[in-house]
């Protein structure tokens, strides 16, 4: 007998699950691009490259990031997004402001594809500043870079 409710369309579906991953003392370019690599779903078995079949990601304690060498104090860029906006400005600097985790999502931006589908799949990585944030209701599992 044919169960006509289980369609191959069904059977196809990519889910997607909820991850937590505390940032806190974490090396910023190595947590972006085991960012970048989750939401791209590359770590699943049915991974294609022309679909949305990643994760969905909240990164808490974004602020308390590191970076390695003297990056922090030496290294100097903002840009506001308008033509001719360049803007100096040390990491520690962007670090303690209020759009503290403008550099961890731009890090894991440039490490996504450029078009309609890396703005997709950066619409699921959530990043906060501190430890509260509002996906208890998802319940994310605990995710580690190791």
């Amino acid at each position: 007998m044919i169960n006509r409710n289980n369609t191959a369309s069904d059977n196809n579906k990519l889910v997607s699950e909820w991850f937590i991953v505390d940032a806190k003392n974490l090396i910023l370019g190595r947590l972006s691009s085991f960012l970048a690599t989750r939401l791209m779903g590359k770590h699943k078995i049915s991974y294609t490259d022309n679909n949305l079949c990643g994760d969905k990601i909240v990164i808490i304690n974004a602020k308390k990031v590191i970076l390695t060498g003297d990056k922090l104090n030496k290294k100097k860029f903002w840009h506001t997004g308008y033509p001719g906006g360049i803007k100096n400005k040390t990491i520690k600097e962007i670090l303690g402001s209020k759009n503290s985790t403008s550099l961890l999502r731009n890090s894991v931006k440039n490490m996504l594809k450029k078009g309609p589908l890396g703005r997709q799949q950066l619409k699921n990585l959530y990043i906060y500043p501190n430890t509260e944030h509002p996906h208890a209701g998802q319940n994310p599992r605990q995710l580690s870079l190791n």
